[in-house]
């Protein structure tokens, strides 16, 4: 009998603080990063969950770290019943998966170590495209198990790229277990270069009885910004072959001849339209008179990155939020259509790129974990 009955989409925060950036794939020194100024941050100005993975390096002990540094005003923390956190089993590193029962309830403990809590809200299986379907079950009932036997999980869930895949999953779990997934995360699949998440998961998750779908990594896992992919200390990790890393530095172009950025483009548009085409598998706790609205998660490494994505974040609700003063909900329709010309220039750029997803896992994927 599961502890949690509260459907998540009835709590979960509708803008989510993604660490993926507290790792060496996107930061050269992560430890060197104002985190704790950035979760603080986060948490005054309404971000209220914050989600992170075993697999991202030092992020889980940076996020703890922050999350239990005081406050500066009270000289506490703030409460653990004012933010959520989401986490991840079954990866180790780039080629290592482990989604055994032993691991999986290693990875719970360390977590909760880690992140300095007794609970976690969100459990995801990571990445589950990279072990087999058996496997991907056999984690979900394990997380389940540990849910149901001491409450240390709440919510569960599977996290991962290719939209198919992820439905696949989504709807034999519910088969064979008769319960549906709480959650399911993807990444890089609603951005102004590919909306399959949209225009293939959404209907088949809801009719899996996924309850909440975030849409992950807006910027393509940083392909869709100026200088172009992240290459921190890992390297030149990024999958996006060279003919869609060209065709998104001629967006760039097309965006500077706006005066705007590529990534602010990207950032307002996904963040825009996510609201309404992610509402099916959306929040209900936003607060925007009790409508259902698309859950985003968004990855900052600076102060000014954070205040930047807020800003958006509250002229994208200045829009559809009642009460709201006339000017400002002029302003959030008037910046709409200002992005939606621009996207619809850099359609023409992308060409055959549009709608493109790289494949993952590759074709001589090997799991050096495999037992």
């Amino acid at each position: 009998m599961r502890k949690t009955t509260r459907p998540l989409a009835d709590v979960i925060s509708p803008l989510i603080f993604g660490t993926a950036v507290f790792n060496h794939q996107f930061n050269s020194d992560p430890f060197s990063l104002p985190s704790t100024t950035l979760v603080h941050h986060a948490l005054s100005s309404g971000i209220s969950a914050f989600d992170t993975s075993p697999y991202y390096g030092p992020s889980e002990e940076i996020l703890g770290a922050a999350l239990i540094a005081p406050i500066a005003e009270t000289k506490a923390p703030f409460p653990r019943d004012q933010y959520q956190i989401l986490t991840k089993v079954g990866r180790i590193a780039a080629e290592e998966f482990d989604y055994s029962p032993e691991w999986i309830r290693k990875s719970i403990a360390r977590s909760l170590q880690r992140l300095h809590t007794n609970y976690l809200d969100v459990v995801y299986c990571h990445d589950v495209e990279f072990v087999t379907p058996a496997e991907a079950l056999g984690a979900i009932k394990e997380l389940r198990r540990i849910r149901d036997e001491d409450g240390s999980i709440k919510y569960v869930g599977i996290s991962g790229f290719p939209v198919e895949t992820l439905c696949d999953l989504a709807e034999m779990i519910l088969r064979e277990t008769g319960e549906p997934l709480d959650i399911v995360q993807s990444y890089g699949n609603y951005t102004v270069q590919n909306q399959t998440l949209k225009n293939k998961g959404v209907q088949r998750f809801k009719a899996a009885g996924v309850n909440v779908v975030p849409n992950a990594s807006i910027l393509g896992m940083g392909l869709l910004r100026t200088q172009g992919v992240p290459t921190g200390s890992m390297g030149n990790w990024h999958p996006a072959p060279d003919g869609l890393r060209k065709v998104c530095q001629d967006a760039v172009r097309v965006c500077g001849a706006k005066n705007e950025t590529l990534e602010n483009v990207a950032t307002r548009w996904s963040m825009e339209h996510w609201l309404k085409d992610g509402a099916e598998v959306g929040t209900a706790s936003s607060g925007l008179d009790g409508k259902k609205i698309g859950v985003s998660v968004i990855g900052v490494s600076n102060l000014v990155e954070l205040e930047g994505a807020l800003k958006v974040w509250q002229s994208v609700q200045d829009g559809v939020k009642s009460g709201v003063r006339e000017s400002k909900k002029t302003d959030s329709l008037n910046r709409r259509r200002h992005i939606d010309e621009i996207v619809g220039e850099i359609y023409e750029v992308l060409g055959k790129w549009r709608d493109f997803a790289w494949d993952s896992p590759g074709a001589d994927f090997v799991n050096k974990a495999a037992k």
